[in-house]
């Protein structure tokens, strides 16, 4: 049921970790706020395809 995805920075647009989320639960993307090593900060990462 778990499905791994990638999530990328909003800023800078690099995918930078991977994750597994439940698809009955969540069908939409999600959006995590963790820290980016390319833009040294907290930015939103959000799911790509």
């Amino acid at each position: 049921m778990r499905d791994q995805i990638t999530i990328a920075c909003e800023a800078c647009k690099r995918r930078n970790y991977t994750t597994t989320k439940n698809k009955r639960k969540h069908p939409d993307r999600v959006t995590f706020r963790k820290f980016c090593p390319f833009c040294r900060t907290h930015t939103a990462h959000k799911e790509t395809r």
